[in-house]
């Protein structure tokens, strides 16, 4: 299967390029450009060493890595991050340990967070008066799974 081609510079060359870990995965794994340690509850802005160039009508998301949740607590605060195809800038990911009692130590090169890239469809906003009814109406906040 082809993929939609994404241009990266690389600001640091001993740090990985994106990859796929197994055939099918919806995220490419990208690694921290620098050593790091969060203390509980700590937060941080991890740069990862990489830019990148999607087509127009592209969107990359940044995704955390499941693996770093059950095991450590750790994740991302604004997941998933939202990379629009107009940035040039380096990608970094803002991590969090939610563990209460154990620090977390990422070592340059180690996977932190997942690259999706996906096609985005630009909305034209039509102002309204009033919206059309539906099924659920204006129910939200859980309102599905109440009996």
């Amino acid at each position: 299967m082809k993929g939609v081609e994404v241009l990266i510079t690389r600001l640091d060359p001993s740090v990985p390029m994106p990859t796929y870990s197994k055939p099918g995965d919806a995220g490419a794994d990208i690694s921290t450009r620098i050593d790091i340690v969060l203390k509980p509850g700590e937060r941080a802005l991890v740069p990862t060493g990489i830019s990148i160039a999607l087509p127009d009508g592209y969107v990359a998301l940044v995704h955390p890595r499941s693996g770093l949740a059950i095991k450590h607590g750790v994740t991302m605060v604004n997941a998933p991050g939202t990379v629009d195809a107009g940035y040039r800038g380096e990608l970094s990911c803002i991590l969090i340990n939610h563990d209460p009692n154990e620090s977390v130590a990422f070592k340059k090169g180690d996977r932190i967070a997942q690259l999706v890239i996906q096609k985005v469809e630009r909305a034209v906003f039509t102002e309204v008066k009033q919206l059309p009814g539906s099924d659920r109406g204006t129910g939200g906040f859980g309102s599905t799974g109440r009996t």
